[in-house]
């Protein structure tokens, strides 16, 4: 049994049982790929995958055994590669972080800016989309980060930390109805057509279940996860519209008005997380921290020791979250 015979395993697995996607994403040939998996049945006497034919359906519930042992094995390997490179050169290498687009645009400007002027060797790489995207990323290890909101159901192999809180605004044009009202109200929500975030594919949305539960009928015009698409509808007066508060520029939106929607929606929190049982490097922390400046090295060790959610719960019960 050899270590690429593993990782050619994973990237088969990985990659929805496609032999050819996966051997063009390790560079190498697919009869190579192929070869190698059935020299490591061959060796374990048992098969990994259901065939039919050359096409490989299915893995097998031992070939599953294997398949998460392998993962384990070379996420330690990948440790170990980490570790070596923080001994030798703590301030280079790489960090690849999966977040929405209104993260993206309105949050981490200034603090990937305020990261990059410490860490100048280090090579950022954002990857923009929806929650479900995003653990998707994270679920086949393309992230380090992930950087979302919502709850951490979509993430069961990552450490969650909370991060910031966030309420929700309703915008109009000037002219519209609404921007005279003092106090705007879910009936006076719900005569007038929204544009708001994507939904999630996940489980019902908060949105819809709020409307629901008031015995009101939520009318949608158009949803996007583009925050700048959002207002755009909304100035050509397609709807009302629904976003985070923290996508609201002064000044670029001032054609706009914002109407406080906090006694009406919850606020929301967003995480930061990352693969458990990853050794995090120095300057991951120092990300962390950057972002979320309650998240020093010694909480965020602590936070992977607690392990189950009750217990993160506890840890984090007592920091006051700020609000954007």
């Amino acid at each position: 049994m050899k270590l690429h015979q593993l990782r050619y395993l994973a990237a088969v697995v990985q990659n929805g049982l496609n032999i050819t996607t996966a051997a063009r994403k390790l560079h190498t040939s697919q009869p190579g790929v192929s070869k190698q998996l059935k020299l490591l049945e061959d060796e374990l006497g048992f098969p990994l995958f259901e065939r039919d034919g050359r096409n490989l359906v299915s893995v097998t519930a031992a070939g599953q055994q294997v398949v998460d042992r392998s993962l384990r094995i070379l996420e330690e390997v990948q440790n170990i590669r980490r570790l070596s490179s923080d001994l030798k050169d703590d301030r280079s290498g790489s960090l690849a972080i999966g977040t929405t687009h209104t993260q993206a645009r309105y949050v981490l400007p200034p603090m990937v800016q305020k990261f990059r002027a410490g860490y100048p060797d280090v090579d950022l790489h954002l990857h923009q989309g929806t929650t479900e995207q995003i653990a998707e990323l994270a679920k086949l290890d393309r992230i380090d980060f992930a950087i979302a909101t919502g709850g951490d159901e979509l993430f069961p192999g990552l450490v969650m930390l909370p991060c910031y809180r966030w309420q929700r605004q309703v915008i109009v044009p000037r002219d519209h109805p609404l921007a005279r009202e003092r106090r705007v109200t879910l009936e006076a929500l719900a005569k007038h057509p929204i544009v708001t975030y994507t939904f999630s594919f996940g489980g019902r949305s908060s949105l819809p279940a709020l409307f629901e539960s008031a015995g009101l009928k939520l009318r949608v015009a158009l949803t996007a996860s583009d925050a700048d698409v959002i207002k755009t509808y909304v100035r050509l007066g397609l709807g009302v519209g629904i976003l985070a508060s923290m996508a609201m520029d002064p000044v670029e939106d001032a054609d706009l008005v914002v109407l406080d929607a906090s006694h009406l929606f919850a606020p929301h929190v967003t995480w930061i997380g990352f693969r458990r049982g990853r050794l995090l490097r120095g300057y991951m922390y120092e990300f962390m921290k950057t972002f979320a400046p309650h998240l020093t090295r010694r909480l965020v060790d602590q936070a992977v020791r607690a392990g189950a959610a009750p217990e993160l719960a506890r840890l984090f019960a007592n920091i006051d979250l700020p609000t954007l």
